[in-house]
C-alpha cells in the first residue's frame, strides 16, 4: 500500500502549506488506523491569496487571451498526463475514499477522456452574427468567460466531478480556485500539479485544501470570485446559494438525489436485476444519482426481487484494494452511522427488510452489507430521503401513469431509469420524469458530450458537453452600424 501522503496545496503555480501550518489527515474508510493522506488545513487568507491569484490571471495574465488552439493544445497534454499517471491517482482515490480500486482505474481513465474532450471543443466555442436586423446594421454575439470560479467538490467522486467542471472553465478562459472536499484532497492536488507540468500558466489552476467553513464560503462571498460552483448537499447547497446571492454571483449548483429505476414487465429481468445492482451499490451508494428507488410493475415484482437479492447476496465488498472487490467502505463512521439510521427509520415505519441492514467487517473498515427493503410506501423516509448509502427502498405499480407519478413524487429531480423492451414505452415515460440525467436499459452511463444536471432541489445549471461551456461563459450583444446612422435630431 504505497501512495503519496504529504500533500501541499496548489497557489499560482507554487506548491503552498497553510499559512498557519495546520493540517488535516486522513485515515483510510477500508482500512482502520493507517493514515493515507495529509493536506493542509487552509484559513479564510489562505484563501483569498488563492483567489487573487486567479483574479490577476484572468484579469492580465495570458490564458484568457489565448487563442482556443492554444488553450486546448495545453489541456490535450493535462489529458495525456492523466493517462500516464492513472494508477499512481487510482490508489490514491481508492485509499481515500474507500471506494475499489478497479472502479478508481476507470474513473481516472475516464477523467483522461472528459478533459480531452473540453480539449477539441475549447478550440471551436464560438459566437453568433446576425446579417437580418437591417440594411445598414449589424449584429454580433460574443462569448466571453465569466471570470474567476470557485468550484467546490464533494468525497464521493472527487477526481471525476473536478473533472466535469475544471476543463470546462478553464476551456472557456476562466481561471480557478478549487476546494475539494477535506476528506478526498489528494487527487485533486495531483490533477493540478499534472495541469502546472502540461503547461498551464500559473494562476490558472489553483487549489485550496480545508474544512467548507471558512474555505468554501469564502469562495461563495469574496468579491473577487465571478462565480461558484457546488456539488453536495441540498442544506450547503442552499447556503452557498445565499451567500452568493447578496453580490449577485452566478452559482451553479448540483445537490441530491433520489433517483427512480422504473422497471416494466416486458423488461429483460437478467439484464434489469443486474442494472438496479449497479445502481445501488455502485460506490456503496455514495453516489448522487444512485438509483436507490426500485419501482417495479406489480407482476414482476417477486421474479425481479429474487434476482436481485441473488446477485446482492454474492456481490463482492470489502477491501478497496482487492481487484474483485464491488462495494468498497463508507466514507465516515458519521455517515455509516447515518445510512444506519435510515435503515432503522424504515423498519419502524413498516418497510419489509429482505436482506443486509447491518454494519459488517467490524475492526477491519467502514463497511455496510447491501440492504434490500420491500413494502415500501411513497411517504416513508426511505422513500423521499437521500440515504446516500448501499440501501434500496422497493415500491410497487400497475400502470405506467402511476409509475410516472411515483417517480415524480419526490423534491429531487437528478436522474432516473426505464427498463423496458418496448422503446416507445419507455421514451414516453422517459419524457415524463422531471429529472436532468436519464437511462433506458442502462443507469450511471456517461459520456463527456451529454450535459449532466437537476431537475428541482437537485440543482441549477449543466455541466458536460456543449451546454457546459454556456455555464462558465458570458454573452455580450453588439450592434454595429454601417455608414452614418439615421439622425434622431433632425
Amino acid at each position: 500500500m504505497q501512495s503519496k501522503s504529504r500533500y501541499r496545496m496548489l497557489v499560482d503555480g507554487k506548491s503552498v502549506d497553510a499559512a498557519s501550518g495546520k493540517t488535516i489527515d486522513r485515515v483510510s474508510p477500508g482500512h482502520a488506523g493507517i493514515v493515507v493522506g495529509t493536506w493542509p488545513d487552509a484559513s479564510a487568507d489562505d484563501v483569498r491569496a488563492a483567489i487573487a491569484a486567479a483574479r490577476r490571471a484572468f484579469d492580465t495574465g495570458p490564458w484568457p487571451r489565448m487563442s482556443g488552439a492554444e488553450r486546448s493544445r495545453l489541456m490535450f497534454k493535462t489529458a495525456e498526463l492523466i493517462l500516464a499517471h492513472v494508477e499512481e491517482i487510482a490508489l490514491i482515490e481508492s485509499l481515500e475514499v474507500g471506494k475499489p480500486i478497479a472502479q478508481a482505474r476507470g474513473e481516472i481513465t475516464f477523467c483522461a477522456d472528459l478533459w480531452s474532450y473540453a480539449a477539441g471543443q475549447a478550440r471551436a466555442l464560438e459566437g453568433q452574427t446576425h446579417n437580418n436586423i437591417g440594411d445598414n446594421r449589424l449584429g454580433l454575439v460574443l462569448r466571453e468567460p465569466v471570470g474567476v470560479v470557485g468550484i467546490i467538490t464533494p468525497w464521493n467522486f472527487p477526481f471525476i466531478i473536478a473533472s466535469e467542471r475544471v476543463p470546462w472553465a478553464i476551456g472557456g478562459g476562466c481561471t480557478v480556485v478549487l476546494k475539494p472536499s477535506e476528506f478526498t484532497s489528494g487527487t485533486s492536488i495531483r490533477m493540478a500539479e499534472l495541469a502546472r507540468e502540461a503547461g498551464i500558466p500559473d494562476g490558472v489552476f489553483n487549489v485550496v485544501t480545508g474544512y467548507g467553513d471558512p474555505a468554501g464560503q469564502i469562495l461563495a462571498e469574496d468579491p473577487g470570485t465571478d462565480m461558484v460552483a457546488f456539488t453536495g448537499s441540498v442544506r450547503v447547497g442552499t447556503k452557498l446559494g445565499e451567500i452568493a446571492a447578496r453580490s449577485v454571483k452566478r452559482v451553479g449548483l448540483e445537490l441530491g438525489g433520489k433517483g427512480p429505476q422504473i422497471v416494466f414487465a416486458d423488461a429483460d429481468l437478467e439484464a434489469a436485476a443486474d442494472g438496479i445492482a449497479y445502481g445501488v451499490y455502485h460506490n456503496a451508494g455514495q453516489c448522487c444519482i444512485s438509483g436507490s428507488r426500485l419501482l417495479v410493475q406489480e407482476d414482476i415484482r417477486d421474479a425481479l426481487l429474487d434476482r436481485l437479492l441473488d446477485i446482492s447476496r454474492k456481490v463482492t465488498f470489502g477491501d478497496p484494494l482487492n481487484e474483485r472487490t464491488k462495494i468498497g467502505a463508507m466514507i465516515s463512521e458519521a455517515h455509516a452511522a447515518k445510512v444506519h439510521s435510515y435503515v432503522e427509520a424504515g423498519q419502524a415505519e413498516g418497510a419489509e427488510l429482505l436482506l443486509g441492514g447491518a454494519r459488517v467487517g467490524e475492526g477491519a473498515g467502514l463497511y455496510y452489507a447491501p440492504t434490500v427493503f420491500s413494502g415500501v410506501t411513497a411517504d416513508m423516509s426511505i422513500a423521499r430521503e437521500e440515504i446516500f448509502g448501499p440501501v434500496l427502498s422497493t415500491l410497487t405499480f400497475k400502470t405506467a401513469d402511476e409509475a410516472v407519478a411515483l417517480a415524480n413524487a419526490s423534491e429531487f429531480g437528478l436522474s432516473a431509469s426505464v427498463w423496458s423492451t418496448n422503446l416507445e414505452n419507455a421514451l414516453q415515460s422517459i419524457r415524463r420524469i422531471r429529472a436532468g440525467r436519464c437511462w433506458i436499459n442502462s443507469v450511471i452511463d456517461g459520456a463527456p458530450e451529454l450535459p449532466i444536471g437537476g431537475y428541482k432541489k437537485s440543482g441549477l445549471g449543466r455541466e458536460l458537453g456543449r451546454y457546459g461551456f454556456d455555464e462558465y461563459s458570458q454573452f455580450k450583444g453588439i450592434h454595429v452600424t454601417l455608414g452614418r446612422p439615421d439622425p434622431w435630431f433632425a
